[in-house]
């Protein structure tokens, strides 16, 4: 038994879906350029100090026969992201007139609506 994992550990899915958050939260993109991010991050080992044999053992693998299952893995965290990403903030500007009123407006002279999304942390 490698002396680093302790009983203590999370299960190996847990870990798996932690590791994925951990990379998603770094860069906020989807795949396969999280891919990219997975991989920077287990060459540098920044979770936890786990490199490529380490999150290996805790169910992530970058070979290509695990590529669906790591896909799969990268799936589930995107779907539960809206779910923790807490409550959006939403505004929408209505049409205003950019003359003072003496000269007639024309389309070219109101701006238009736009919707503003932003979230709330």
């Amino acid at each position: 038994m490698d002396s680093r994992r302790r009983t203590g550990d999370p299960n190996p899915a847990e870990a798996a879906l932690d590791f994925v958050r951990f990379c998603h939260r770094r860069r906020r993109v989807g795949w396969p350029e999280l891919y990219d991010e997975m991989c920077a991050v287990a060459s540098r080992g920044l979770y936890h100090g786990w490199g490529f044999g380490d999150l290996a053992e805790h169910g992530i693998a970058f070979n290509l026969m695990e590529m669906p299952r790591l896909a799969g893995i990268v799936a589930t965290v995107a779907h539960e992201e809206p779910e923790r990403r807490g409550r959006t903030l939403v505004g929408v500007i209505a049409s205003v007139p950019l003359s003072s009123g003496a000269v007639e407006e024309t389309p070219e002279a109101v701006i238009h609506p736009a919707v503003l999304v932003g979230s709330a942390r």
